[in-house]
């Protein structure tokens, strides 16, 4: 299978692409920064395509540029990790559109596009696909309104289309800002404590080489479409998530507990239902496994 990985470079498509060649797959890798990729330790095993999504619509056939995939995986999106910059709003949803749509109408039966568990807005609770999308903060309203210009594009044209919620995603090369990176550098500087939020919040942590085989799986299969998370299915306090984190590490850090507020654009509980995306690794297993014999 020959797959299109947009966002090559970022922290979610370093780890795919390395899962993705594991699998035998084909992969055409883009992204906007040729530098940064020429670095990264899977170029010499895919084909690179250069390319900005801000650069102006063109009637170039950009199916056949990428070499006629089988199918892609668009997880590029500018501008984070500010989730209220208008700039994902005006600037990222027309962009990633015109992208998208100049694809499926030169050929791309199979699409797969990476949302945010945000797009739900301040729900709380248990969070599963059929619920009403509240995005409250300007990136999940850039990512809803990309997702429904989409479902209207597929309408008119017909194409497999699989939205992927993403919920909170850690590992190895994720952003310098987020918890664990920070959590890091605290204990390499030797501090007494780390300062954090009440960390009573409850989230759906999952592990960045889970999430790429999940990403993975949904993309290559058709039948469960639309709105999937990709999640692990469990609320854990952000408290408990760094015990857990530093007793794995066998090393150990005062919390600071409530030094910062909690944030304003989360509610203090949710997490995913991944009963869909259950269906979908079952399944896929299923056929493998009757492949196999």
């Amino acid at each position: 299978m020959k797959i299109v990985v947009t966002g090559a470079t970022g922290f979610v498509g370093t780890h795919l692409i390395h899962h993705l060649l594991e699998q035998n797959q084909e992969v055409v890798a883009s992204s906007h920064d040729l530098r940064k990729a020429e670095r990264a330790s899977w170029y010499s095993k895919v084909h690179y395509v250069p390319y900005s999504l801000h650069s102006a619509p063109t009637d170039e056939n950009l199916f056949r540029r990428f070499d006629s995939p089988d199918a892609l995986i668009h997880l590029a999106w500018q501008g984070l990790p500010n989730y209220n910059s208008l700039h994902h709003i005006e600037e990222n949803v027309l962009s990633n559109y015109f992208f998208l749509k100049n694809f499926v109408r030169n050929g791309l039966k199979n699409l797969t596009v990476t949302g945010t568990c945000l797009e739900y807005g301040l729900q709380s609770g248990k969070l599963s696909e059929g619920m009403e999308s509240r995005p409250s903060t300007a990136y999940a309203v850039g990512k809803h309104t990309l997702y429904c210009f989409l479902e209207i594009l597929k309408n008119e044209i017909g194409f497999s289309l699989k939205w992927i919620r993403l919920f909170y995603l850690y590992g190895e090369g994720q952003a310098s800002q987020s918890l664990l990176p920070q959590l890091e550098r605290a204990l390499a500087a030797g501090d007494e404590s780390f300062p954090m939020s009440g960390g009573e919040q409850k989230r759906d942590f999952l592990p960045i080489k889970k999430a790429s085989l999940y990403i993975s799986k949904i993309a290559e299969q058709t039948k469960q479409e639309g709105i999937i998370n990709c999640c692990s299915g469990n609320p854990v306090s952000v408290k408990d998530f760094i015990h857990d984190y530093l007793q794995s590490k066998n090393k150990s850090i005062e919390l600071n507990l409530g030094h910062y507020p909690y944030p304003a654009y989360e509610p203090m509980e949710f997490w995913g239902d991944n009963s869909k995306l259950q269906e979908i690794i079952t399944t896929n297993h299923e056929r493998t496994v009757s492949t196999d014999r």
